[in-house]
């Protein structure tokens, strides 16, 4: 699945000089968390939740005062926090530059970006236009519905296929060796049998068997490697 496939379109946007208070309005009746900014069509920032919180702390009665030996040392804000916790339309407040994506940007690839900037949105543009806008949430969605995709074909995967699909995961696996360990699967149940080296190698083990549709339980009697050699 790519971006075009759960991304939001068209997206709710707002122009530069669109006062915050009409911002936080627009938030609040959409229930959404962030907006793109547009300027002649192109997205030059974001608001979202994060940025308004900020920018209220500066109101009275909002965030407690710094600490007195921080005001001793930085006796006001640098400019551009100032003008972040002082603004008064998007332009002033708005995330700049936000980062962007294709629409034909892999779901794997999105959430990597997500991840890496630490941010909960990513507009899809087309060229420099916006065509809509993918978030956490959206992913989210799209893998609860692939386990319900994968659920409603459970039924459909005998042993055989069961077996097919483990043992091609584990083969791309740097932590799995056929020396050591095997698997066989009776009824969905997948069986391990062998040596493993250590607990993480059997967790990885686990969780591979348990990401294919049909798998009904696992069980895991390999010995771990210190072990076999007190035995022989």
């Amino acid at each position: 699945m790519n971006a075009q496939d759960v991304m939001t379109s068209p997206v709710f946007t707002v122009a530069p000089d669109t006062p915050v208070r009409d911002i936080s309005a627009l938030l609040l009746a959409r229930h959404i968390s962030g907006v793109p900014v547009l300027d002649q069509g192109e997205v030059v920032g974001i608001v979202s939740k994060s940025d308004l919180l900020h920018r209220y702390e500066a109101e009275p009665g909002g965030a407690p005062p710094h600490p007195w030996w921080q005001r001793w040392v930085q006796r006001t804000a640098p400019p551009r926090e100032y003008v972040r916790a002082h603004a008064l339309r998007a332009a002033d407040l708005m995330t700049r530059e936000p980062v962007s994506i294709a629409e034909d940007l892999s779901l794997a690839r999105v959430a990597q970006l997500l991840t890496a900037y630490r941010i909960q949105r990513l507009p899809v543009v087309r060229g420099r236009r916006l065509v809509g806008i993918v978030t956490s949430g959206d992913l989210v969605k799209a893998l609860l519905r692939q386990a319900e995709a994968d659920t409603a074909s459970a039924d459909a995967c005998d042993d055989a296929q069961i077996l097919a699909r483990l043992v091609a995961e584990l083969e791309r696996q740097t932590w799995w060796s056929r020396a050591w360990s095997h698997v066989s699967v009776d009824n969905g149940i997948v069986m391990y049998h062998g040596m493993v080296g250590n607990e993480a190698e059997r967790d990885a083990a686990r969780v591979a068997a348990e990401g294919i549709a049909g798998v009904r339980g696992v069980v895991d009697e390999r010995l771990y490697t210190i072990e076999w050699q007190t035995m022989v």
